[in-house]
């Protein structure tokens, strides 16, 4: 609970319990100063017995354990109090209602044990109060600590998929230089376009849905000048809302793996990629031929899959489906995310 309000509040509670003595004395027609003054003994009892387990014995004994203690205070500062406010509020009756006492030894117990009883009730609500604070504080605390926790975790994630992505685009673009540099320096300037996008927009929790396509296009390009042309590379995309946010380069690492996965030098090959996306949901969808590397082929190890599930998992959290799997006769592979609940995730971004 935020400072002021705390104040706000226990000003607002006293002013109440002051006030009190000028509505219920003299059968609700006013009280003078003096008598005002004198009546606010109790109020002030209450207050002492508050502020003394609010700010002293629940965070000092209390809440560390030594729960003896604090009873042992209580007990003596509430039994000390409660006969003192009767025989003061008896001593006020007298001065401003003289006359013979009216009240006999039982009614003298009966109105210590109440006001033993109202101060062990504020006693209470203080301890309450002071633990329900504490208790909100350390869990904003870690709430807090819980963000940035997730929020260091996707940035170590984005920032172990970039090396990883450099690092497979390098190795095509080398690849290149050797047979034609014509295409290995378009291929360069392909990677500037996504080194932008990498140096500048993956620092955000989210981009705009359009810079990530633009992104994918500009990979698929890159990847596509060293394939042949009997490739079948389709990329599709829809996007409905070029406003709409999404986290980076969350889809890339699938398309990298479809053309590590899904390309022969030899035999027929093909990528179909399509991608939809509105307010609501994102679907991201690619289908691959299915070469698996063999056992002597370690590039990747996998990297980026299990990076992908990480990065869903802290970034839409209860909020997407992702199935991937190879088909029947073990030629096609397909992967799809799909993200929803997108207007909530947006609406958790602005709070």
């Amino acid at each position: 609970m935020n400072k002021k309000i705390e104040i706000v509040l226990h000003i607002a509670a006293w002013l109440v319990m002051f006030l009190s003595p000028m509505i219920f004395m003299n059968q609700g027609h006013g009280v003078t100063p003096v008598q005002f003054l004198m009546m606010c003994s109790v109020p002030i009892a209450f207050m002492m017995v508050f502020y003394m387990n609010y700010l002293w014995l629940t965070p000092h004994y209390f809440v560390p354990g030594r729960h003896r203690y604090y009873f042992i205070i209580n007990f003596i500062v509430i039994i000390t109090l409660g006969i003192g406010l009767h025989y003061w509020m008896e001593y006020v009756h007298a001065i401003f209602y003289p006359g013979p006492p009216k009240t006999s030894s039982w009614n003298t117990l009966g109105f210590i044990l109440r006001d033993i009883f109202n101060l062990v009730i504020s006693a209470t609500i203080a301890t309450l109060a002071r633990l329900s604070f504490k208790w909100y504080r350390a869990d904003r605390i870690r709430r807090d600590s819980e963000a940035a926790q997730v929020e260091a975790e996707l940035k170590t994630l984005r920032w172990q998929i970039n090396p990883h992505f450099l690092l497979n685009t390098l190795n095509n673009i080398y690849a290149l230089t050797a047979f034609d540099t014509q295409k290995a320096q378009e291929s360069i300037q392909e990677l500037s376009k996504m080194l932008r996008h990498i140096l500048y927009d993956n620092q955000q929790p989210t981009v705009a849905i359009t810079d990530e396509v633009e992104f994918m296009k500009n990979y698929i390009q890159l990847m596509r000048i060293r394939l042949p042309e009997s490739v079948d590379i389709r990329a599709d995309f829809s996007i409905q809302n070029p406003q709409q946010e999404v986290a980076p380069m969350l889809f890339v690492s699938l398309i990298e793996n479809a053309f590590k996965h899904g390309v022969s030098p030899t035999l027929p090959s093909f990528i179909h990629l399509q991608m939809t996306a509105d307010s609501e949901q994102i679907t991201f969808n690619i289908t691959n031929s299915n070469y698996p590397k063999n056992e002597q082929d370690r590039s990747g190890h996998g990297v980026g899959l299990s990076q992908v599930q990480r990065r869903l998992d802290l970034s839409y959290p209860g909020q997407y489906v992702w199935e991937s799997g190879v088909s029947d006769d073990e030629k096609t592979f397909q992967s799809r995310i799909i993200i929803t609940k997108l207007q909530n995730i947006e609406l958790n971004k602005k709070k």
